[in-house]
């Protein structure tokens, strides 16, 4: 997934997750610093929105189930992800893959696994801790040999 696509997937899904969240159209726009008008364009496929709503968008409705579903995965995950190509956080526990991940490959105490949706990678230990997260198949192959030595 590129920054585009990301762009244009919240983009189509801003109006059901406005209405998950129970805001009208006037609060949605003021959260996000954008007018009305351009919300309702947005909303109805005429416009996209810019990277930086997307982004205040994902941070400030990361919660969003809908949000979460079309992605695949945790939004800032995917944010940090497009917008530096791969994510090394802090270890992080996740729920081990249960949902929305395929196993590819098992080494010693880590596994990586590509996401079904958005088809991201993620290295994760045996404590299901996250270690690495990229769409970069190369480089998360890489990062994995590192690991698993």
């Amino acid at each position: 997934m590129d920054r585009e696509t990301l762009i244009h997937i919240v983009s189509e899904k801003m109006k059901l997750v406005r209405t998950e969240a129970g805001f009208t159209q006037d609060h949605m726009a003021e959260v996000l610093g954008i007018s009305k008008k351009t919300l309702i364009q947005i909303e109805k496929g005429r416009l996209v929105a810019g990277w930086t709503v997307v982004v205040a968008f994902c941070a400030l409705f990361r919660d969003s189930e809908i949000l979460q579903a079309i992605l695949g995965s945790e939004p800032l995950e995917i944010l940090s992800i497009v917008a530096f190509d791969h994510y090394e956080e802090p270890k992080e526990k996740t729920m081990g893959g249960k949902v929305w991940w395929r196993e590819i490959e098992q080494e010693g105490r880590f596994r990586l696994q590509q996401n079904i949706i958005s088809q991201h990678f993620r290295i994760l230990d045996d404590r299901d801790l996250r270690w690495c997260s990229s769409f970069n198949e190369e480089y998360i192959r890489q990062r994995f040999r590192e690991l698993s030595k």
